[in-house]
């Protein structure tokens, strides 16, 4: 190990000519936080919001998996998910240090004959903020190291991101190495397999790891390392060779890359597929957001596809049902005859039905709840007002309704003025007879007049009667009308609100689980 790991780092021999690699943006400060922690973070809050909205209508076993996820994904993303991890692993003399040394640029990575006695990793990252993830790895702080430094420029962004490991040697003969390879190898995202010319068709490399890792292709690679030991016209035939054992490994897809850590040749190849993995999404990441979604699928089963149809809402039937339980429209009716009759007597309202105010309850329900899951519809069925209260509302309600069978006045005055005016013309009337018996009278009026008057009267005693059924009917509709509005204003309150509070509720857990759904 160098003494001095903050020394100035060396630039890897490579060869001259080629196109950089893009680069990967990082923050002001080199750390490595892309967007993807961003959007699964705000996932990870979607889930926790759609359980905390749901609460006890969601199953809870259901509740229990679920958090364990967001438990188990925050912990993860406290480490970050923006890394890629690329380990080197490989059998004693294969060279997997003189190639991290060779990629990293730095003489960091112990090499030779003191290799084979450590059990340790080796890390090499580039950027910053990794420190939280290499500890869960399990890299000593000696044994890590960050790549980037102002000397470097832009020369190593194309590597922002990249958290390089030196695994000890897989075949070694200390069985604690073996373990500590086992636990690194599944929380890589690329595994690169480092192979020499005389060792690459080891069994302990085929049958102990390779054989088993069928379905992997596309995040491994192997590396023929140490092809400045051959010569040039069989390299080739070389790397053929170490193909057509991948393929009978079940590893069709995994290629293979030529490399000498000591010359330098391929190694600018391998930077190079080494950045196109940084510019992909980590394991980390892949599989975080893969436990979302099946978190947010079983939040999902919770909840229903969408809530009742507004026209389900609507409150003219209920308000029809309590109506006809409170027999609204016979007391209306009842106003109305008593003012056109003229009694005076106001007939009473508020006796509502209690079997009446049970069916109107039973039918909102059915349409409230209609779709829902047992839980949603049980609890919205606890939240609207029983049969009981729902009565006394609408009794309350009811009670507060004016209810008058008073004589209209324009009726009364119109009447008055018919009798008056019938009495005139029938005063009238008498003096024309008597006149035309001979009686010696004073005055007598003239025939008209007195014709005139009576049909005043007749007239008056008609509007009166037509202003009377008038009044009669308005009132016994106001009635009606202000009784529709004291129910629906009870209903409202007592069906109506706590329906939309917890169709509301159900709305906003489904609309969290869907974003949490959502790849990122």
């Amino acid at each position: 190990m160098s003494d001095d790991p903050t020394s100035t780092p060396a630039a890897p021999p490579v060869p001259d000519g080629d196109e950089p690699p893009p680069v990967v943006p990082a923050t002001p400060d080199g750390a490595v936080r892309g967007a993807t922690t961003a959007a699964l973070e705000g996932r990870v809050d979607a889930l926790d919001g759609a359980l905390a909205v749901g609460g006890a209508r969601f199953d809870p076993a259901v509740v229990a998996e679920v958090g364990a996820t967001i438990d188990r994904v925050r912990e993860r993303l406290a480490l970050g998910v923006d890394h890629t991890v690329v380990a080197l692993a490989g059998g004693t003399g294969s060279g997997k240090s003189s190639l991290f040394n060779a990629v990293s640029g730095l003489q960091f990575a112990d090499v030779g004959v003191r290799r084979p006695t450590t059990s340790r990793v080796t890390a090499c990252i580039w950027g910053g903020d990794g420190d939280p993830l290499l500890d869960w790895i399990g890299v000593e702080p000696e044994h890590r190291i960050e790549r980037e430094s102002l000397l470097d420029g832009d020369r190593e962004a194309s590597l922002r991101g990249l958290v390089l490991l030196d695994l000890p040697d897989h075949d070694s003969i200390a069985p604690e190495h073996r373990d500590v390879v086992d636990r690194v190898l599944p929380q890589v995202d690329l595994l690169v397999w480092v192979v020499d010319p005389q060792k690459y068709a080891d069994d302990a490399l085929h049958s102990g790891y390779l054989q088993r890792m069928t379905g992997r292709d596309s995040s491994m690679l192997v590396v023929l390392n140490q092809v400045d030991t051959v010569p040039a016209e069989v390299r080739a035939d070389l790397a053929a060779d170490v193909r057509r054992l991948l393929v009978e490994d079940g590893l069709p897809d995994v290629a293979v890359h030529p490399v000498s850590a000591v010359t330098g040749d391929g190694v600018r190849e391998l930077r190079d597929v080494l950045a196109q993995a940084v510019a992909r999404r980590s394991v980390a990441a892949a599989h975080a957001d893969a436990e979302l979604a099946d978190a947010a699928r079983a939040v999902l089963t919770q909840v229903a596809p969408r809530e009742p149809a507004p026209n389900a809402l609507a409150l003219g039937v209920v308000v029809d049902r309590l109506a006809a339980a409170a027999g609204l429209t016979a007391v209306g009716a009842a106003v109305a005859a008593a003012v056109r009759g003229g009694s005076g007597r106001a007939p009473r309202l508020g006796d509502v039905h209690a079997d009446g105010v049970g069916l109107a309850r039973a039918s909102w329900l059915s349409g409230a709840t209609q779709g829902l899951p047992q839980r949603w519809a049980a609890d919205l069925r606890d939240r609207v007002a029983t049969t009981v209260e729902l009565r006394l509302a609408v009794t309350d309600a009811l009670a507060h309704v004016p209810v008058a069978a008073r004589r209209s006045r324009a009726a009364v005055v119109l009447l008055v003025l018919a009798a008056l005016a019938g009495v005139v013309g029938l005063v009238g009337a008498g003096l024309l007879v008597a006149d035309a018996q001979g009686a010696a009278l004073p005055w007598v009026p003239p025939g008209a007049v007195v014709a005139g008057v009576l049909a005043l009267a007749l007239v008056l005693l008609v509007a009166s009667l037509l202003v009377r059924g008038r009044a009669a009917r308005t009132r016994g509709e106001r009635v009606v009308t202000d009784g529709r509005a004291a129910i629906e204003a009870a209903a409202r309150g007592r069906l109506l609100t706590p329906t939309q509070d917890v169709l509301a509720e159900h709305r906003h857990a489904r609309e969290l689980a869907a974003q949490a759904l959502a790849a990122d």
